[in-house]
């Protein structure tokens, strides 16, 4: 009986290491960005983090037959690294995130829906996401863009519309009110990684 429930285990972990491809891992380069369209009632502004500059891996662990890819690994963008081209709108946008309270802005990368294939020209394919931002952590639905860079490289590009008050911030203010940030944020999120395996 004991031999029966550790051949029973054996081929259960068979059956799984069969399942589970070989895990993949993709190194972050300096060209991943982090970019944020927004707008006022009175104009449209849009605040970029231009390079990341930690040397992160991520780990996707694929499946036999294509299905659903699950990840392993985070981007840690500095919040203070934003960039506005705007002096005061720049400063604001840092105070709202809460900089000084919380200085960095994590987007950690849950699963794609597929694997994207970096022999095949462009494609498009969704993933889960968990941002964290002043504190407060939200899962989101991600569209991405994939660009192959040849065999050995991969491009991808996700959107999102997130809200201020999605994070428990209030959109900012200025000149007593007159000027009133909408709530609505598209962020868009370039990853440039090389295939390490």
């Amino acid at each position: 009986m004991i031999q029966l429930k550790y051949v029973l285990v054996i081929l259960l972990l068979l059956l799984t290491a069969q399942e589970k491809g070989k895990p993949v891992k993709w190194a972050l380069t300096k060209s991943c960005s982090l970019k944020v369209n927004g707008s006022t009632n009175i104009n449209k502004f849009s605040c970029v983090i231009p390079e990341y500059t930690e040397p992160d891996t991520l780990v996707l662990y694929t499946h036999k037959g294509g299905e659903e890819v699950k990840i392993s690994g985070q981007m840690i963008l500095s919040i203070k690294s934003f960039d506005c081209h705007n002096g005061v709108m720049t400063k604001d946008l840092r105070k709202t995130l809460k900089a000084e309270q919380f200085p960095k802005l994590t987007v950690t990368f849950i699963s794609l829906s597929k694997y994207p294939n970096p022999a095949r020209d462009e494609s498009v394919i969704s993933g889960i996401v968990n941002i964290s931002i002043a504190g407060v952590n939200k899962r989101f639905d991600v569209a991405y863009r994939c660009t192959p860079d040849g065999l050995k490289g991969i491009t991808l590009v996700g959107t999102k519309t997130v809200n201020f008050s999605d994070f428990n911030i209030i959109p900012p203010r200025k000149l007593g009110g007159m000027i009133k940030t909408n709530n609505m944020l598209d962020v868009e999120f370039t990853l440039k990684a090389g295939i390490l395996n």
